[in-house]
């Protein structure tokens, strides 16, 4: 299996749209998504499976005056554990020092685990804590910063 990341087109947007509803408590609508590629701010990497021709896994950032802000990063269930999400998140920091990005910064569950350990192992440390964040079960949101 080949995977390839790009910046996102057009013709991601339904499979981002899918990961999104298979991956989140509470999805991004479609025009949300399609609106984020007319966000001048906005930069979003999907990855592709090249042998199907899917979309498999999305990674978002916005850019504000040399900061970026990690919107969402989500790999299709059947596609985890393969590197994919490691793979998304070096080719966001990479395309984040090519834009001259001084930080990143993103809130992640306090119940997601993975996702902190994958933010740790690429040199993002726990810097605060948003608590009752999440709007669908109140939990608590942990800010992670990463100077470039």
């Amino acid at each position: 299996m080949k995977i390839t990341y790009n910046l996102m087109t057009d013709k991601d947007i339904n499979g981002v749209f899918n990961i999104s509803n298979s991956c989140f408590s509470m999805p991004w609508s479609m025009e949300s998504i399609k609106s984020e590629l007319n966000n001048p701010l906005a930069k979003y990497i999907v990855a592709r499976n090249e042998d199907s021709n899917l979309v498999v896994g999305f990674v978002g950032i916005w850019i504000v005056v040399g900061e970026g802000s990690i919107t969402n990063i989500a790999v299709h269930p059947d596609y985890r554990k393969q590197g994919i999400g490691a793979k998304l998140l070096d080719s966001l920091i990479n395309l984040c020092t090519d834009l001259n990005c001084s930080l990143i910064n993103l809130e992640v569950r306090a119940s997601n685990y993975a996702a902190q350990n994958l933010y740790k192992k690429y040199g993002f440390i726990v810097d605060g804590l948003r608590k009752g964040y999440y709007e669908d079960n109140k939990e608590d949101a942990i800010l992670m910063t990463k100077n470039l």
